[in-house]
Order: C-alpha cells, then sequence, then structure tokens
C-alpha cells in the first residue's frame, strides 16, 4: 500500500511540477514532450502514434487539470505516518529497500522540478559511482531527462532514452544526416541510404543498450568536472531564468562533462566506439554545435580518414575553449553578488555571446 501511495503523490507532484512550469518550452517542444507523455500514459511504444483529434482531446483536459493545481504545494510522501520532504530521494529510497522501485527527485532545466518512480533494471558501480539502469517508469513529469547525476549517484531511464532516439533519428536535421546515417548504417538499418523504418524499430533496443554506457559517461565526466560547479550554475539559473545566458551556462557545463577525460568523449575514444562518435556529432544541436566546431571538423576527416587520435586532439581543443568560458562565467556570476543583474547581463553578452555571435 506504501508503494501505491508513494506512487500517487509523485505522479501528483510530477503534474504540480508541469502545472507550474511548462511555460519553460517553446510550443514545438511542449507538444513533443505532450505526445509522448499521452504515449507513456497510455503504455504506447515510441513508433505508435495516437489520432490527432484524440491528442488534441487529451491536451486539451491536460492543460485544464494544470490549471486547477498549478498553486498546489508539493505533497510529502508518506511512510509509516511520518512525512518526507519530497526532495530526500535517500531517505525515501531507504523505504524502498525491499523493492525494485528507485524514486528520484531533483531539478532540471529553469530549476524545473522533476519527480520519478521507476523499476530498476539494473546497478552497478563505474569509476566508483552507483549507475542504476531503470525502465518501466510508474510516475513522471515532462521532462523525463533519461540521465541524472544526483548526490553522487547516476540514473539511466531507459524508456525516455528509447523515446529519444526515436524522435531523433525520426525528426533528422540536414546537418545531422551525415553522421546519423553514418551511425545507422554501422547497426544495420540503413537500405539502399535510406533508414528502414521497420529494422530500427527492431533494433532500437538493441541499439539503445549498446550505447547507454556513454550516456552514463556523460554523467561520470559531470561528477569529475568542477571548473562551473551545480552552485554557481543555480546562480545563474535565478539571476537569468530562460535567458541565453542559461542556456549558455547549461551547455559550456555539458561540454566540459563530455570532453573531460573520464567523460562521454574520453570514453568513446577510450573504446574506439565508432556509432557512438557518429550518434554524438549527429545529436549536437543549438548551442552544443557552437561550442563544439573541432569535434564537427575532425569528424568529418573522420568519415574519409579514421584518425581517434584526431578526434582525441578535437576534444582536448574543444575542452580548452569552454574550460576559458567556464572561467569566464565564474567571475561574472561573482559580480551577482554586490552589482545589478542587468549590469552583469551587459558583461555577459559582450564577453561571451557576442563573440558567438549570439
Amino acid at each position: 500500500m506504501q508503494v501505491k501511495n508513494l506512487q500517487i503523490t509523485t505522479q501528483h507532484n510530477c503534474d504540480i511540477s508541469d502545472a507550474r512550469d511548462n511555460g519553460i518550452y517553446s510550443i514545438c517542444t511542449l507538444v513533443l514532450k505532450l505526445r509522448n507523455h499521452y504515449k507513456w500514459e497510455n503504455l504506447l511504444e515510441p513508433w505508435d502514434e495516437p489520432d490527432s483529434p484524440t491528442l488534441l482531446d487529451w491536451i486539451e483536459a491536460k492543460e485544464n487539470y494544470w490549471q486547477s493545481i498549478a498553486s498546489d504545494n508539493f505533497q510529502e510522501p508518506s511512510f509509516n505516518n511520518q512525512n518526507s520532504d519530497p526532495y530526500d530521494v535517500a531517505l525515501i529510497n531507504g523505504h524502498l529497500t525491499d523493492t525494485s522501485l528507485i524514486y528520484g527527485a531533483g531539478y532540471g532545466r529553469s530549476l524545473k522540478s522533476i519527480f520519478f518512480l521507476a523499476e530498476k533494471i539494473e546497478s552497478k558501480i563505474i569509476d566508483g559511482c552507483p549507475v542504476f539502469i531503470l525502465g518501466r517508469e510508474m510516475a513522471r513529469e515532462l521532462a523525463s531527462p533519461f540521465a541524472m547525476l544526483q548526490d553522487g549517484i547516476i540514473y539511466i531511464r531507459r524508456n525516455s532514452l528509447r523515446f529519444f532516439f526515436w524522435d531523433q533519428i525520426q525528426e533528422i536535421r540536414s546537418s545531422s544526416r551525415a553522421p546519423l546515417q553514418h551511425a545507422l548504417a554501422l547497426y544495420g538499418v540503413m537500405t539502399d541510404d535510406k533508414l528502414n523504418r521497420k529494422l530500427f524499430q527492431e533494433n532500437l533496443d538493441r541499439i539503445v543498450d549498446q550505447e547507454i554506457p556513454t550516456f552514463i559517461h556523460h554523467e561520470i565526466g559531470e561528477m569529475h568536472e568542477t571548473t562551473l560547479d551545480s552552485a554557481t550554475l543555480k546562480i545563474i539559473i535565478r539571476a537569468f531564468p530562460g535567458s541565453a545566458i542559461e542556456f549558455l551556462a547549461r551547455t559550456i557545463k555539458d561540454m566540459l562533462a563530455d570532453t573531460h577525460p573520464k567523460g562521454m568523449l574520453g570514453h568513446i575514444i577510450s573504446e574506439q566506439k565508432e556509432t557512438s562518435l557518429a550518434f554524438y556529432v549527429g545529436f549536437l544541436d543549438g548551442l552544443r554545435k557552437v561550442l563544439a566546431p573541432e569535434i564537427i571538423e575532425s569528424f568529418n576527416d573522420f568519415l574519409s580518414t579514421p584518425d581517434w587520435a584526431k578526434i582525441d586532439q578535437a576534444r582536448k581543443t574543444c575542452r580548452a575553449q569552454n574550460l576559458e568560458r567556464a572561467e569566464k562565467l565564474n567571475k561574472l556570476s561573482l559580480a551577482l553578488e554586490h552589482e545589478p543583474p542587468e549590469t552583469v547581463k551587459c558583461r555577459i553578452e559582450a564577453q561571451l555571446l557576442s563573440p558567438l555571435n549570439l
């Protein structure tokens, strides 16, 4: 009974989070997240598409529900008649030791609250860090990040990752076509230089499972990377929520995690995993693409003349560039203690955004 109550409480908190903060997404992104949330609620696979009228009616009902709970406080999970802080992950998971479930809570983009309750598929230790691979999810909110690092523990949400891969491949951008098609060809799901949707569907789980280690190592890199720490990032987000400055800070932090010797790219290079390298480049978008020109250029050369040493040199160069940007952000964020945010914003724009043509 306690597990059922936890599921209900967690999902309610997920709904409150969505009601409060769905505005952080663009309309297109929100529609995609709602569509996938509908699929999750209805136990659909990534490739199962609901009828448009059915989905639109569901979205309208969801938005009406959000309006009714947007001002509610998060509920406190209760065990043995004692309430727990919904962010106290260690305490709540302590009550779940006799189950196969893992509870998670934290903050995502623009400090949106994230909660989930999922079944544990596998647990392991990598580089001294506990890693949980999670399967079926009993409660989740819109963001549903497929990889999280919290309090020294890494969570990989396999179902979210399956949807990520499916959606990314269905919406291949022209600038990402070559690397993604290269990865898919290596996995044998291309026919006559075109994606074979049936083969991709049949091999999706195999692809996801083989690529999970690279996403684990992004979190490993984040754990080891201290140049732009979480406390500084939160200061920046609170001062400039939803702005280009927030996105830049998050992206720099991600790139430093990726390019750390123990991070995603470091792992890909040490394992010489060509599919993961191609997916990495293919998934670069937005600011990440702007901050990683060396990686893209070296991969283009790699396609004709594979040379892992050049990829590693590109990683090091990319890392050095973003370390400089992180140091500038650190110094500028300190100025928020004694200068108005608008003044600091102008300096960040001049020193970091303008040189990137942003």
